[in-house]
């Protein structure tokens, strides 16, 4: 029976992060051990590391010790593939004990400009990588097909510098899920498990046409059907990435998804204010502490739906200790 590590993405988490006061990166492992989490991945992406919670390196010392103590794995998740930024979080992943650095790409121009950009950094980035003895992770996010990225993979040819699968952000290129997985999966050393919905532009506050993160396991991902393919390709973790709340259009239709079929589903009204969450925006305005009780409500049904899930299809969750 095939057996999986499953991370706890602090992504999940995020607003916890900005609005419950004194929730930080160790009320965060606390939560994923509790939980029975084997791992993490924890993101540094933006000011003051973002939900790494601090930049000095007693900080780093004392979260790698909590690490230590609650017998997590840890991965590291930034953005930006220039090598002058990898390189100073790598050092920073060194510090903390990492096995693995997602990253996406931030270059402008047309999509041919901006994979010669990404080959071009990470063809440097893998050299840095293996003298920090830390995987680099390129992931699908938003703005390359699955195709593009095992382009870009195939160039730079490292075992330092792979892919991270993410189950849903092929839809913001127009591109069905499986697609994007058929054409990445030799290289996935990880992946992003998420669920979403489209939301129809009549349904949505601002008029446009929305994908968007819901509790894992009430949208229309094939989540189950990924995991297999993930898992029989040798697959070992799973990141649980609760994306609840988050909402991007659709910003280029090149992929071979069609809107209102199969993953690109509309969710039907009457909407539940958890799982079909139009309404964060404004509760982080009026009341952010029903939006950070909300999101656990979340977290906790994707828990509870995926370990069911995973169980029914014959996929053990490797336990903790």
């Amino acid at each position: 029976m095939p057996a999986v590590h499953l991370f706890q993405q602090s992504y999940s988490y995020r607003y916890h992060y900005l609005h419950q006061p004194g929730f930080d990166v160790f009320s965060f492992l606390e939560i994923a051990a509790a939980d029975g989490f084997t791992g993490v991945s924890i993101n540094a992406n933006g000011a003051n590391y973002r939900q790494l919670s601090g930049t000095g390196e007693a900080h780093f010392r004392a979260v790698r010790q909590r690490l230590q103590d609650l017998k997590l794995r840890c991965d590291l998740e930034t953005s930006d593939t220039a090598p002058q930024h990898m390189e100073t979080l790598l050092q920073v992943g060194q510090a903390l004990g990492i096995e693995q650095l997602r990253t996406y790409m931030r270059h402008g121009g047309s999509v041919a400009e901006t994979i010669a950009h990404t080959i071009a950094d990470l063809k440097t980035v893998a050299r840095l990588a293996e003298q920090a003895g830390i995987r680099v992770l390129l992931e699908n996010h938003e703005d390359f097909t699955g195709p593009e990225l095992a382009t870009i993979l195939a160039a730079v040819d490292s075992p330092w510098v792979a892919a991270l699968y993410d189950y849903g952000n092929s839809m913001m290129v127009g591109e069905q899920p499986l697609t994007a997985l058929e054409a990445i999966q030799p290289f996935v050393r990880s992946a992003h498990l998420k669920d979403h919905v489209c939301i129809d532009a009549a349904q949505t506050p601002d008029g446009e046409l929305w994908v968007m993160g819901v509790p894992i396991g009430s949208g229309f991902l094939p989540i189950i059907d990924i995991t297999r393919r993930l898992v029989a390709g040798g697959l070992d973790r799973l990141i649980m990435s609760s994306v609840w709340g988050y909402h991007a259009p659709i910003r280029d239709r090149r992929g071979d998804g069609t809107v209102g079929q199969g993953a690109f589903a509309f969710a039907s009204t009457p909407f539940d204010p958890v799982d079909r969450p139009l309404g964060v925006d404004a509760l982080a305005k009026s009341d952010p502490a029903q939006l950070v009780a909300q999101e656990l409500e979340a977290v906790r049904r994707g828990q509870n739906w995926l370990r069911q899930a995973l169980a029914a299809a014959g996929i053990t969750v490797i336990p903790r200790g």
